[in-house]
């Protein structure tokens, strides 16, 4: 049984529909947390306005709710179920951001409702802008140069004393909803505007753009009694500037050296127990590429996009840790899933590489904007295991079902040379694409790929080997040792007897 006997009845909110920004992720996250309770023998309630989820299975939750997601909703669920505790850690921002209501209207005091996981406090000390910001600094922890605003007049003051370009980020919004770049007032204006609307509380942060540096992630947990792992350590093949739902992902890092990811590990430990998470947490950071400066981007105070990622990538349960550290388990009493022998205190290890590359809705919406940047815009994921990234890379490019089998596209093809390297500075779907065919091309360097998209030298290497490899199949006769290096290198039987005709 679970260390928390008075629990008997716990009710779990989902995040909704699958929108763009937030995608299946979560209800991956929910469901694995529905099983996770009942296997404590806890009776689940499960609210979700989404009937066309796994989800809302009538296996999943002794109880459905398939109601929309409103606080008023919510309380009358409450009052009618009397459930003992609330699981809002698991449904995206919309559980967050509900579970903040519940508590602020007053309806979990009043039915006796004990919010699970990680606290209220700890939830605003993450998500409220102004307090993250004042916990980094008691902290240490360095952060961009920054402002908290609620107006626009505000954030064009802030912007004429520090200069662009500025990153705007609303509190309590998911997906970089609202947010953006802006390198000018009149694009600051506009953006400040939709980020106000689109904030819970009306808060934004307006902050110095470090677009450019690395984007590290790390996945982290914490239990009531302080014990803390770091899960999993993912890097963006995107710089900052691109959402990390926008980006390529790759678990572990690839180009930080060790000193680069204890520093960064010993951030996430710190910051965690500053806030006194219960259950997953993601830590977002900007590095330096030419020192081992680096800032807090933000702090994710429940499972994330990112979190289904590093579970999957290092078969380590986050989800299902997280709802049983909810209800009163530690992680040394917590077995593993996957192993069956170690607890879930053991952080995993893995030696292999793992790809993310997200899935754009622009075949469905042909007039979209293409472009992409802090605000997400893909609706879904592929994930690719391999020995090498050129290998991985191929597979998640396949995966991908928009009908290709290798990093080509053939509208490419009817573009002259100048257009080609004119098109590498676009930060759209295509700019991998086109990165390739400058390599394959020869009109490139990886210096003059990175001087203009700041992408590392060692993921653009890796993605020139495969450009090379697919020239010398093109140009050389195919023998045994070529067709070796190029099955080696992950290219598929469809790529090579395309390319060597």
């Amino acid at each position: 049984m679970p260390k928390k006997e008075y629990l008997k009845k716990v009710m779990v909110i989902g995040s909704g529909p699958i929108i763009i920004g937030q995608a299946a992720e979560f209800d991956y996250a929910g469901t694995q947390a529905c099983r996770a309770l009942k296997e404590e023998g806890l009776e689940v309630v499960l609210v979700n306005s989404n009937p066309a989820t796994i989800m809302t299975d009538a296996h999943i939750a002794d109880r459905v709710y398939i109601e929309p997601l409103t606080a008023d909703f919510l309380a009358e669920i409450i009052a009618k179920e009397r459930p003992d505790g609330l699981l809002a850690t698991l449904g995206g921002q919309a559980g967050l951001n509900l579970a903040v209501k519940l508590a602020e209207n007053g309806t979990l005091e009043k039915y006796g409702v004990e919010l699970l996981g990680t606290s209220i406090e700890a939830i605003k000390k993450a998500e409220d802008r102004e307090l993250f910001k004042e916990t980094m600094q008691k902290l240490g922890e360095p952060i961009p140069e920054s402002t908290i605003v609620e107006d626009v007049a505000s954030a064009i003051a802030f912007a004429d004393t520090i200069g662009y370009p500025l990153i705007v980020r609303p509190a309590y919004t998911l997906g970089g909803t609202g947010g953006g770049i802006a390198e000018n007032e009149e694009e600051l204006v506009e953006i400040v505007i939709k980020g106000l609307k689109y904030s819970m509380i009306g808060q934004v942060l307006i902050e110095r753009s470090v677009a450019g540096w690395k984007e590290i992630e790390y996945e982290v947990m914490r239990d009531s009694a302080g014990n803390c792992i770091t899960v999993c350590n993912m890097e963006n093949v995107d710089p900052v500037g691109v959402h990390t739902g926008d980006s390529i992902v790759v678990a572990p890092t690839q180009t930080l050296t060790d000193h680069e990811c204890q520093m960064l590990r010993s951030a996430s430990l710190r910051i965690i127990c500053e806030l006194g998470i219960e259950g997953g947490c993601n830590a977002q950071y900007a590095l330096d590429p030419n020192s081992d400066s680096y800032y807090v981007i933000e702090v994710n105070p429940r499972v994330s996009r990112s979190s289904a990622l590093a579970s999957k990538a290092t078969g380590y349960p986050i989800a299902k840790v997280s709802a049983k550290i909810a209800v009163g388990y530690t992680l040394d009493e917590i077995t593993n899933a996957v192993t069956q022998k170690t607890k879930a205190c053991f952080e995993p290890s893995i030696d292999y590489i793992v790809v993310k590359f997200p899935r754009w809705p622009f075949d469905k919406f042909i007039y979209a904007d293409h472009t992409i940047g802090t605000q997400m815009k893909a609706t879904g994921e592929v994930m690719s295991i391999d020995r090498k990234f050129e290998a991985a890379l191929l597979k998640a490019t396949r995966s991908l079902e928009i009908g290709v089998n290798r990093l080509h596209l053939a509208v490419i093809d009817t573009w002259d040379d100048e257009r080609v390297k004119k098109e590498i500075r676009k930060i759209n779907d295509q700019r991998l694409f086109v990165i390739a065919e400058a390599f394959r091309r020869g009109v490139a360097t990886v210096d003059e790929v990175y001087d203009i998209t700041k992408i590392d030298r060692w993921f653009l290497r890796k993605i020139k080997n495969i450009a090379d490899m697919e020239r010398a199949l093109s140009e050389e006769e195919l023998t045994p040792s070529l067709m070796r290096a190029a099955k080696n290198i992950g290219l598929s039987d469809a790529s090579i007897a395309e390319i060597t005709k």
